[in-house]
């Protein structure tokens, strides 16, 4: 086409021509990936056929180059590409065709994927896809197989055939709805065999997959067949009424975002405790303009009730979303609640029925019975993961379904998969072997860590702790810049996953940074219910914030900065507690409260009497709070002895003070570092272990307490101080 109005075409010819086959594979694969109109994350998969020199023989020989197992076309490079020698992808068909036991779903078919392994070119790594037959089998040395919204609309209507022909005429077939795999390998060769002008294979339920000999003319052909999918599907679109009457027009009205945004705050750590009884699931929003038109729609609950088409959807969404006919106009979020409460249970049945009608002999067990996605009207779409990039992929499915769903009922009627059909892909031992072969989930997996004065010293190195153990962290700080900056520290390291969906804060990746002030209570609950929007709740709160005030000359420091010291140092602690208690009831999931004392809480000091007091205040509030916080919530606390390097505490002026008053020799010129190092050291002169404490010995205390290694501990004071004798317990 010389013009693309629902997709763009992004080929450079300088780019392409300065790369070798393999790069312009991954090249191509990137483009098209690049364009969620064109396929969702991690979905679809493109090859090419390459002559390559045989490391045994030394001979050219034809190798299939094809996205792996798990890859992510957006992201992908070439690691993400497996090889295969094609001759041996071909010549498993005599081995399949001598299986008495051969045929769609069977053993002998499912064993074919295991013989990938033995077509492995140059002991490439990456796991095969269960799409490589398609691409092994199929004629044209470049293939595409998409999974675009405007192709899955005509793929999951009522009559995929007949429109397909209107459509494409003669250049693109139909194959009926086949479990992928060696069979729909075998059937797509077959229908190239007999229709050698045929380029593109519409997929029944599924998707489409083109091919050409030149990967140019692949790449432009593919988005040329979603392009003439989409103008048609929006022509009758608009010929149907368009906005207005999609999905059978308005049934309710949307909530203003503030409002919205209330109702979210309000419920989503409740219902993450619903549906965390077996695994806890972190949440992803969306309340854009187009959930909202169907959430809000007459037909809303119909098609929700259908379920998914598309394979890569429903194994993120499960078989059907959880509705709820909630009236946001007329109901309160305590109906919304006693909605939701019988939706769960309602939906629990539901798919439990579903696990015991389908299932085989052979089955792997009954998975967590709870929706991954929410559907609400008024307000959008909740969706969970096990991570936020899960449910991030999750929302982003979710909203590819709908707007398959759009497409389908504009042009036909929108049919989803059979029931045994959607099990016999959600339990396919294929994929239960593929679940057991990921790492096992780190120590923090699945967690939310919100932690207060993330944006220096203490805090910043607890966050980056905590986060390399896999939990998501909430960077906190008085300094809204400084927090961001933690965030932005951990994203580049970590990356934010492969997710693109969620709206508002809830578009984030493991870290979030925010802003908060301790010493107010609104404030704390602000911050509290973004933590909400964003993750769907939270777990532990670790509380590093704290503040020194160097005393006069006298000794003294001014009244205000007095009530300042105990504001900060006790009763912020005091109101993030007794806040985040109110939402650690709703969601009822164990938590963690770690609050940060000091060694000067046990020993008085000449010059400090603010600081230490308010310190040994907050070692009682520990034992105050673990008391009242009880059983739900441990609370804890660190406390460290005087941490120099890396501390927002002891800036400059405070180093060089301390220096003068223990005598230590320094000059006015010489740099901060050095400065630093000497009272670090003089610190670590008066412990047992003679070694200076740093952050990260102290964000090793943190860990150790939101962990469940300490999970009998609580009302505890764990000392971080190198041994300073003076401080200990008499």
């Amino acid at each position: 086409m010389s013009s693309y109005q629902y997709v763009n075409f992004g080929w450079d010819d300088a780019k392409a021509a300065s790369l070798d086959p393999v790069g312009r594979l991954v090249y191509r694969s990137n483009l098209l990936g690049g364009d969620q109109r064109i396929t969702n994350t991690g979905g679809g998969n493109t090859s090419s056929k390459i002559i390559e020199k045989d490391p045994l023989t030394g001979q050219p020989v034809e190798v299939l180059w094809v996205k792996g197992s798990g890859g992510d076309l957006r992201t992908s490079t070439r690691e993400n590409f497996s090889s295969l020698y094609q001759q041996k992808l071909l010549d498993l068909q005599k081995l399949y065709a001598s299986r008495a036991d051969k045929g769609l779903k069977s053993q002998a078919e499912d064993d074919m994927v295991g013989m990938f392994s033995h077509a492995t070119f140059n002991l490439n790594p990456r796991a095969s896809s269960i799409d490589t037959t398609l691409h092994s089998f199929l004629p044209g040395k470049h293939v595409d197989h998409m999974h675009p919204n405007a192709v899955i609309a005509i793929a999951a209507s009522a009559n995929c055939e007949k429109l397909t022909q209107e459509i494409f005429g003669g250049q693109m077939a139909y194959v009926k709805w086949m479990r992928p795999g060696f069979e729909l390998g075998l059937a797509m060769q077959e229908i190239a065999r007999k229709n050698p002008s045929t380029k593109a294979i519409m997929m029944g339920q599924h998707g489409f997959i083109s091919w050409a000999d030149d990967d140019k003319a692949c790449y432009t052909w593919t988005l040329d067949c979603i392009e003439k999918a989409a103008r048609y599907i929006e022509a009758k679109y608009q010929a149907k009424g368009g906005d207005a009457t999609a999905f059978g027009g308005a049934k309710y009205q949307s909530l203003d975002e503030a409002k919205r945004q209330a109702v979210f705050a309000a419920i989503l750590p409740w219902l993450r405790g619903q549906v965390s009884k077996q695994k806890r699931f972190i949440g992803t929003v969306q309340d854009d303009a187009k959930i909202l038109r169907f959430v809000n729609s007459k037909d809303a609950a119909r098609l929700a009730e259908l379920g998914t088409s598309c394979p890569d959807h429903f194994l993120r969404t499960k078989i059907k979303p959880l509705y709820v006919d909630w009236n946001p106009q007329a109901e309160d979020t305590a109906a919304l609640k006693a909605k939701l409460a019988a939706g769960l249970e309602a939906y629990r049945k539901d798919y439990a029925a579903y696990y015991a009608a389908c299932k085989h002999a052979n089955s792997p067990a009954m998975r967590d019975p709870n929706p991954t996605v929410v559907l609400i009207p008024g307000v959008g779409m909740i969706a969970w993961g096990k991570d936020k990039s899960e449910s991030r992929v999750t929302a982003e499915f979710y909203n590819c379904a709908v707007e398959v769903m759009r497409g389908a009922e504009a042009i036909d009627r929108y049919i989803a998969l059979p029931q045994q059909e959607a099990f016999d892909i959600e339990y396919w031992l294929l994929e239960e072997a593929k679940l057991k072969r990921m790492p096992a989930e780190k120590e923090l997996a699945r967690q939310v860590i919100v932690v207060i004065g993330a944006g220096s010293g203490i805090g910043k190195e607890t966050a980056h702790r905590l986060v390399k153990e896999g939990a998501h962290i909430v960077c906190v700080d008085l300094n809204a810049d400084a927090a961001a900056a933690t965030a932005k520290e951990i994203e580049a390291k970590y990356g934010v996953g492969i997710g693109v969906a969620g709206t508002g804060l809830s578009n984030c990746g493991p870290a979030l940074g925010l802003a908060a002030n301790i010493t107010d209570r609104a404030s704390i609950r602000k911050m509290l219910d973004q933590v909400a929007l964003a993750y769907g709740g939270f777990d532990s709160i670790c509380v590093t914030a704290g503040i020194f005030v160097p005393s006069d000359t006298t000794g003294h420091i001014p009244d205000d900065k007095w009530a300042l010291t105990f504001n900060i140092n006790v009763t912020g602690s005091y109101l993030v507690g007794d806040e985040a208690f109110k939402t650690w009831k709703e969601q009822g999931l164990k938590g963690n409260l770690v609050l940060t004392t000091s060694a000067n809480a046990a020993v008085a000091k000449k010059g400090s009497v603010a600081y230490d007091t308010s310190k040994a205040a907050a070692n009682h509030l520990t034992r105050e709070l673990a008391i009242e916080l009880s059983p739900l919530v441990r609370v804890n606390a660190v406390a460290p002895a005087t941490v120099v390097q890396g501390s927002a505490m002891f800036p400059r002026d405070r180093v060089i003070g301390s220096l003068a008053k223990y005598n230590i020799p320094y000059k006015d010129d010489e740099a901060t570092e050095s400065l630093v190092t000497k009272l670090a050291q003089f610190y670590a002169d008066r412990t047992l272990t003679k070694a200076p404490i740093t952050p990260a010995d102290q964000a090793e205390a943190y860990f150790l307490l939101v962990s469940s290694r300490l999970s009998k501990t609580t009302g505890q004071v764990i000392t971080v101080d190198g041994g300073l004798h003076e401080a200990f317990l008499r």
